[in-house]
């Protein structure tokens, strides 16, 4: 029996917070994608799990892709700036600024920000890219 999107896209969530590697991860965020093309959310994760695995050229299109679908997720665009510092990309400026106003007139969405950026750093110790996020975002 074929798993739906959402099932898929659920359990793949609880695997990550219990702690399962990207590498194993992205397969199964990868086949949501493909299942799913339009889901922001599924292409976030992607690009999350691409970065945390040290596959930035992996991603930055993932990431382009989920802030086509949905500008104003907050966590999107600071997984497009990430891929950018991490390839030496010019323009995060535009994203690093459109990441604050959205995390700053949400405090919901700045407490997950805030929590995303710490799990990242505590996934990946010494996380440069990820530190400058962080100062710009909290820090600024």
């Amino acid at each position: 029996m074929t798993q739906t999107v959402e099932t898929l896209f659920d359990e793949g969530l609880e695997r990550y917070k219990a702690g399962e590697s990207p590498e194993t991860l992205i397969p199964v965020f990868k086949e949501i994608c493909d299942r799913s093309r339009k889901t922001g959310a599924a292409w976030t994760c992607l690009a999350w799990l691409y970065l945390l695995a040290d596959k930035p050229a992996l991603a930055f299109p993932a990431a382009q892709k989920a802030v086509k679908l949905v500008p104003q997720d907050a966590q999107a665009r600071i997984n497009l700036v990430l891929a950018m510092l991490d390839l030496s990309k010019p323009g995060v400026r535009p994203h690093v600024e459109m990441a604050q106003q959205l995390v700053f007139a949400v405090e919901e969405l700045r407490e997950e920000v805030q929590q995303n950026i710490e799990d990242g750093l505590t996934r990946k110790p010494g996380w440069k890219s990820m530190e400058r996020v962080k100062a710009w975002l909290f820090e600024s």
